[in-house]
């Protein structure tokens, strides 16, 4: 590493929900930011005003927010280089699109609509290049006098680069290595677009070098891309200064056939985005893996390991252990598929991690959503220690838990009923006598109690434990069920051994 800082950058586009590929493009350049002592910018390219969707912006935010994935310099926090939206710079833009113009390098293309569609119908795979330039309206074909007198009248033209013939451009990119390509497959793109917009082509090279960024990590669907970007920082006398790229690997379907969509997830029944995207037109929701469940810890976590690892069999880092541990050469080549099992037992793991306390604003969430209001929060604190063994995702804590603050209203009787019998109303009859006389209830305490009592009836603890379990929650399901009595309390207990005696005998 040079003594320059290392300065990367996020530069998403604010036109939807933001795609967990987007995320792990947000979380490698946040971990190679903190592993070299660096700073994490995030920039907006909102260029495409034809694409910008109001709100994206501050989802994406948002979103960044939520992984825990904070930028040093933003449109909202600002920084030594703003503005950080590509279109408040608009203007600086067209300086630099006019001096590849002067310097041969691009041209003036006052083609219309009408006009590329007409060359597109008469020839297959169109491409605007060395091929067909010279067939159409632009400064390259048109006499000089031509063109001036169509810039003098302001007719509407972009300004597209010109790429050479027979030329091979090369670059060593941080993941893949060399990597090389011919100019002759390659066509000139536009730069800057009639309205006056840079297109991402001519903004990305301008803004990662006005803004110092020394490392571009982005996903390998922008590696055609690479060769009209090496030619800009080229051409603008930057060669020197061009950040070092680093192209992602894909994250696949579940059968790795094919980049992961939003549309798989919908077919297969998970989410892609971070969070809920609602889209503003259609009104359309796209859920995501927070509102499903997901605790940003073990979101960071599994995204974090599909396409690197530490080589190590560690799989669980907090943020903290990754910004640490984080290297370049652990990132593979490629790609790697997602496995929805495996995410949720990514955030399983996490939960059992988990402080109950950390985890009690989220219960409270859950619990409020289905109706019940915890009064103390301590109490919510130790039903947490109890259940979070059990969880998968954060709604779960309602399944898993409601039996603590409310009784049940019915009971799976048929795992009882066909064995009830007057020697176990019995059995339960005593055990009510016997809490009456206590104070509280101690788990350890109560199960020495209740085996006591088994003996002392001639019945087996099979006999007894589950139909004592399905009088406290409803069914099979739940902690020991001395600790869930221990925390529901004296005369908790007794009127649900009460109730479920009145139903087993009806």
């Amino acid at each position: 590493m040079s003594d320059q800082q290392v300065r990367v950058r996020f530069a998403p586009s604010p036109t939807g929900g933001l795609h967990l590929g987007g995320v792990r493009t947000v979380l490698f350049n946040y971990l190679f930011a903190k592993r070299n002592n660096g700073k994490f910018i995030l920039r907006i390219e909102d260029t495409d005003q034809n694409r910008f969707v109001p709100g994206a912006e501050e989802y994406i935010t948002e979103c960044l927010k939520w992984c825990g994935l904070d930028p040093d310099e933003s449109p909202e926090k600002g920084g030594p280089f703003a503005p950080y939206r590509q279109s408040e710079r608009k203007p600086l833009y067209r300086e630099y699109a006019e001096k590849l113009v002067m310097h041969g390098h691009a041209y003036y293309a006052f083609d219309t609509p009408e006009e590329l569609e007409k060359k597109r119908s008469e020839v297959p795979n169109f491409q605007y290049g060395m091929m067909y330039r010279g067939e159409m309206r632009n400064s390259l074909s048109l006499p000089q006098h031509e063109v001036d007198a169509l810039l003098d009248a302001g007719t509407p033209h972009v300004i597209r680069i010109k790429i050479p013939e027979d030329q091979t451009i090369n670059f060593n990119d941080m993941i893949r290595g060399y990597v090389s390509f011919d100019t002759n497959t390659v066509d000139d793109k536009v730069l800057l677009k009639a309205d006056g917009m840079p297109t991402y082509h001519l903004a990305v090279v301008v803004d990662d070098f006005l803004m110092q960024i020394t490392h571009a990590f982005r996903g390998e669907e922008w590696l055609p891309s690479a060769p009209v970007h090496l030619l800009l920082w080229e051409y603008l006398g930057w060669k020197d200064k061009m950040p070092q790229w680093a192209h992602l690997p894909l994250i696949l379907k579940p059968d790795g056939h094919g980049k992961l969509s939003k549309r798989d997830g919908a077919r297969l029944g998970f989410p892609v985005y971070a969070m809920n995207w609602t889209d503003p037109k259609s009104g359309e929701l796209t859920e995501g893996f927070r509102e499903l469940g997901f605790l940003p810890e073990a979101f960071v976590n599994l995204l974090a390991m599909l396409g690197w690892n530490d080589g190590t069999d560690q799989e669980l880092f907090s943020l903290e252990e990754l910004s640490q541990k984080f290297s370049i050469e652990r990132i593979s080549k490629a790609g790697a598929k997602f496995d929805f099992e495996k995410a949720k037992w990514y955030n399983a793991e996490w939960i059992k991690r988990m402080d109950a306390d950390k985890l009690k604003d989220e219960a409270e969430v859950v619990l409020s959503a289905k109706g019940i209001d915890v009064a103390d929060d301590a109490v919510l604190v130790k039903v947490l220690d109890m259940v979070k063994e059990r969880l998968v995702l954060l709604k779960d804590i309602y399944d898993q838990s409601w039996y603590f603050f409310k009784q049940p209203e019915s009971y799976d009787l048929d795992a009882v009923k066909p064995k009830w019998n007057d020697a176990k109303t019995e059995l339960f009859d005593t055990l009510i006598a016997h809490l009456e006389q206590k104070d509280t209830i101690d788990a350890a305490e109560l199960e020495a109690d209740f085996k006591a009592l088994l003996t002392e009836k001639g019945l087996k603890p099979g006999d007894a434990m589950l139909p004592f379990r399905i009088m406290l929650v409803g069914g099979k399901f739940g902690p020991h069920v001395f600790d869930i009595a221990a925390l529901l309390g004296k005369q908790e207990v007794i009127a649900r051994i009460q109730k479920g005696v009145a139903a087993f005998t009806e």
